[in-house]
């Protein structure tokens, strides 16, 4: 298995941040525009159980998992999300996100995610896995989050 936590400073309110996150897909969309659907399956009073169908669009293929909500919780000051499912039969994954309040206008966000490999031959492909989508995902967040912040 393997894993990457990576953290960044958002220059903008822990509730705009956390709205990409735990919003609408349209939210969603601006931080993860390979998402094409996200439709409730599941829903629990206390979200954790939760599963949605989502469709995700890499290149000319579309890939339909369900993704099950692990951990949640939504204070003012901290903020936590954790969602797993397997993706094409070969990986378990798990995505968890966590957002801590600096100050009114300022945000720390960790992501971390693991994957598992489900079968023997595409371990070979989590060797030369890097952290590369991560960083990539937390400034596109960075990025999405401040833009907004400066509009408003």
């Amino acid at each position: 298995m393997k894993k990457w936590t990576k953290e960044i400073e958002i220059n903008a309110p822990i509730e705009q941040v956390w709205k990409f996150l735990d919003g609408s897909v349209e939210n969603m969309q601006q931080i993860m525009p390979q998402v094409v659907e996200q439709k409730p399956i599941k829903i629990t009073e206390e979200v954790v159980g939760s599963v949605y169908r989502q469709k995700y669009r890499e290149g000319k293929r579309t890939e339909e998992y369900d993704i099950e909500t692990l951990e949640y919780s939504n204070a003012s000051n901290e903020k936590k999300l954790k969602v797993g499912f397997t993706l094409a039969k070969m990986f378990e994954i798990t995505a968890f996100y966590e957002l801590n309040k600096i100050n009114d206008n300022k945000t720390s966000f960790t992501y971390t995610v693991t994957n598992r490999p489900l079968k023997w031959f595409v371990k070979l492909f989590l060797l030369f896995a890097t952290d590369k989508v991560v960083v990539e995902f937390l400034e596109r967040v960075k990025k999405v989050a401040e833009a907004e912040t400066v509009r408003q």
